[in-house]
């Protein structure tokens, strides 16, 4: 399944109500949405049709994030009635506005991918779902921090360790899309502060010299589950159901993360 067959599907199966985009290039993603959106870029330059009601931002994804209220086109406004209308809450206006679902395909290094996630959970919930794009390289040269070939993923692959390493409190899932993979990240926590605090010490270490040394595990996609089994798993009508009734965190994460862990690669 390549990557914007996967993305639409993930539009079905999260029943977002919203949407966030890092990287929006020609609009290729964000023609899949259908709902309020925001998709962030500094030099977009859209050829595709979109059909949602979006915010598009020319800007670097740090400067957006910067802004004193970033996803103010998502809040809506204090008339329920034209909320409604518009896909959003009614009671848009008055509630924290937090995003269901983001996609990451932003500047392909580590340390901007690492920042947009940061950004992106800090106006997330336990129930939103975020993607990072460009996970699984297919070879060194393709993951090199300098660009030299026409497909280049960076080292963002590295989000996958990183991840792992400090916030063992995530799940994340590693996605055999074609050509280049996605991680895709549950349990999102705005108030867990490890990665802002740990931020120069991750890139201090991760910020090596080309050629990069991608583990065999990432080129040979051995912990990549088929995309067909994550969006065929039961964990989402029950994801769906507690996010629109606002279950806390307490209640809901645990049940969806123990439904998680038991998605394997494998056909």
């Amino acid at each position: 399944m390549k990557r914007h067959e996967f993305l639409r599907e993930l539009h079905k199966v999260t029943a977002n109500r919203n949407y966030l985009e890092i990287g929006v290039n020609d609009g290729r993603s964000l023609r899949l949405s259908r709902v309020p959106s925001i998709a962030v870029d500094p030099a977009f330059k859209v050829t595709s049709e979109i059909r949602c009601d979006v915010h598009l931002v020319k800007a670097t994804s740090d400067d957006f994030f910067a802004r004193r209220n970033p996803l103010a086109h998502l809040k809506g406004g204090r008339h329920p009635l034209r909320n409604l209308r518009r896909g959003r809450h009614p009671l848009g206006h008055w509630r924290r506005t937090t995003l269901d679902l983001s996609f990451i395909d932003g500047m392909h290094l580590f340390e901007y991918a690492l920042r947009d996630f940061i950004s992106i959970e800090k106006h997330s919930a336990w129930s939103s779902v975020i993607v990072l794009d460009d996970m699984l390289p297919r070879s060194v040269d393709e993951a090199a921090r300098d660009r030299h070939t026409t497909a280049w993923t960076g080292d963002v692959y590295k989000l996958t360790e990183i991840l792992a390493r400090h916030r063992p409190d995530l799940v994340t899932v590693l996605v055999d899309t074609q050509p280049t993979g996605q991680l895709v990240v549950f349990g999102a926590d705005p108030r867990n502060p490890v990665l802002r605090q740990k931020y120069g010490e991750i890139v201090a270490e991760y910020d090596v010299p080309d050629p990069q040394k991608v583990p065999e595990t990432v080129l040979e996609r051995v912990r990549a589950v088929p995309p067909e089994k994550l969006l065929r798993a039961g964990f989402w009508r029950p994801l769906i159901r507690a996010r629109n009734r606002g279950l806390g965190r307490s209640h809901g994460w645990e049940p969806l993360r123990g439904a998680l862990d038991r998605i394997t690669p494998g056909d």
